[in-house]
């Protein structure tokens, strides 16, 4: 079992930065890939970012490659997501999830969401 907890959403200004955080527990969590995804309003969830269980290997959809950058301290159950020049089209729950695999995400563990949003 492994549980998820986002934090650090809120209202920034298009061209600022967030940093999103994922709380894990549960001994599976050092083990798991962990990706975030995001659903806008009116729109189907869609992946942002994943890491691979050591942290090692980084993967971003092509909307915010070069602008978000993924992270993993597997030593504090931790997970991030740094969202630097973000863009109103940024706007959207962000969700943490981890699974053991990248392809078993969406059948794998999720939080509860945080709000992003980012006004013009």
């Amino acid at each position: 079992q492994v549980q998820l907890v986002e934090s650090g959403g809120g209202l920034v200004e298009a061209g600022g930065s967030l940093r999103l955080s994922c709380a894990g527990s549960g001994s599976a969590f050092g083990r798991y890939f962990m990706a975030w995804f995001r659903q806008a309003p009116g729109k189907e969830r869609e992946f942002v970012a994943g890491v691979s269980w050591k942290g090692d290997n980084a993967y971003y959809a092509d909307a915010v490659r070069g602008r978000f950058t993924i992270s993993k301290d597997n030593a504090n159950n931790m997970g991030y997501l740094q969202m630097n020049s973000l863009k109103t089209d940024d706007t959207a729950v962000y969700f943490c999830a981890s699974a053991p695999t990248l392809s078993t995400m969406k059948s794998g563990y999720w939080g509860q969401g945080t709000q992003v949003t980012v006004s013009s």
